[in-house]
């Protein structure tokens, strides 16, 4: 049973970083996924957002360069591949603080940065690149970066790099590493053809690691909903709770026209936001980000597409202005409050359409001792009654009909 890092058998100065971080005990996918890792084993990993998988692929891989040091300077060891360069970004910060008491160095090559800067970073000995795919290509076409060095390959986000159309260019990434000793996947989710396909190509024999956020990890994250009769009033409940609850909150919704209506409904309340979407150019997203991450606004409206893979500290409430599609996204957003060991707030603001999704993500989440409760803000309470659903009300109906028939006297046969 693994309850501290300590039974990892992690390096003495592994553990001291874990320490210093704050890092108490193992997260679930940690403790799954480290052993398997440790004994050279390719790893198949499906794990939500929060749930502290960059160090279940960042702690293995520099225990291994511990235990193997390099003898001479040179190329990489370790690549890390990630779809976003906000999350390459922060992947390296993390790798830095995890490796800050050993002697390995740690690179990104991502757009966004000068061909002389990634030149000057190829020129140094480098132990661990984290890398978006497209960029390292070009690198690796001109014979500047290196693969024949490289032991272990991850792949950060690998659904998100599928949906960004880089399967391809991570296939030639795979042949190009091809000396490597081991391969790390990472997913929100293990589910469909794309991943099927880059799991046949990369890895070999893998230990599958399915990883859904423990009960104890659930519970840093408290969980509420409130109803609204129209969105006029789920707006001004918003307002409400941006303005006298939350301290830093990220609102997610569903589509660019709903957020750039919110954004302007904030505005006019004088609540300062930023908000990220999709096809946003590069230079206003980073914007975005460094403004929310350095505190200049408290607030950012995101769409689900457009926040996958960043990491933002210091979350203090998610907010469902919209609901997710399906219970398990449901999961992912809420899984961006309570990091580091920190706790967190989940809200969700539902119209009576939204009812049925929300019995859902209460099935989903499995709280049945602590139930997803309903709770009111003063002065803005809803006047309609709960949405109850037909097909519930069918059931209820048929079940009551079932057992009047048990219960009732049967009738003698006629002789």
């Amino acid at each position: 049973m693994i309850k501290t890092f300590a039974d990892l058998d992690l390096s003495p100065n592994l553990l001291r970083a874990l320490e210093e971080i704050g890092y108490q005990r193992p997260t679930q996918v940690q403790a799954m996924a480290i052993p398997e890792a440790l004994e050279g084993k390719d790893i198949l990993a499906s794990a939500p957002t929060g749930t502290g998988k960059s160090a279940a692929f960042l702690l293995p891989a520099l225990q291994h360069l511990d235990d193997f040091p390099r003898r001479d300077p040179g190329p990489a060891r370790v690549l890390i591949l990630t779809p976003t360069r906000e999350l390459a970004i922060q992947v390296a910060d993390e790798a830095r603080e995890l490796a800050k008491y050993t002697h390995h160095k740690v690179f990104t090559i991502t757009g966004g940065i000068s061909y002389q800067e990634h030149a000057d970073i190829l020129a140094r000995t480098q132990d661990i690149v984290v890398a978006t795919p497209g960029r390292l290509m070009e690198y690796i076409e001109a014979e500047r970066f290196d693969c024949r060095a490289i032991e272990t390959l991850i792949l950060d986000e690998a659904d998100r790099m599928l949906d960004m159309g880089f399967g391809p260019v991570v296939d030639r990434l795979s042949k190009e590493c091809r000396w490597r000793k081991q391969t790390f996947l990472f997913s929100a989710t293990l589910e469909g053809r794309g991943v099927d396909g880059f799991t046949a190509d990369l890895l070999n024999e893998p230990a599958k690691i399915i990883a859904d956020p423990s009960r104890r990890e659930r519970k840093k994250i408290t969980q509420w909903y409130h109803r609204a009769d129209s969105l006029p009033h789920k707006i001004e409940l918003l307002k409400s709770i941006l303005t006298n609850q939350t301290e830093r909150a990220i609102v997610f919704v569903k589509t660019r026209e709903r957020l750039a209506e919110l954004r302007g409904h904030l505005e006019t309340a004088k609540i300062s936001c930023a908000w990220l979407q999709g096809e946003m150019p590069q230079e206003s997203r980073n914007n975005a980000i460094t403004r929310f991450r350095d505190g200049k606004v408290n607030v950012l409206i995101a769409t689900d597409v457009a926040a996958r893979g960043i990491d933002l500290p210091d979350v203090s409430h998610v907010i469902n202005f919209d609901m997710p599609r399906t219970a398990d996204v449901y999961l992912h957003r809420i899984g961006r409050t309570a990091r580091a060991g920190k706790k967190g707030n989940a809200v969700s603001l539902i119209e009576a359409h939204d009812q049925k999704m929300m019995e859902r993500v209460g099935r989903y989440v499995k709280e049945e001792d602590e139930i997803i409760k309903e709770r009111f803000v003063e002065g803005l309470k809803p006047q309609h009654k709960k949405a109850v659903f037909k097909n519930k009300q069918k059931k209820n109906a048929k079940k009551k009909a079932a057992l009047a028939k048990k219960l009732a006297p049967k009738k003698k046969k006629k002789k």
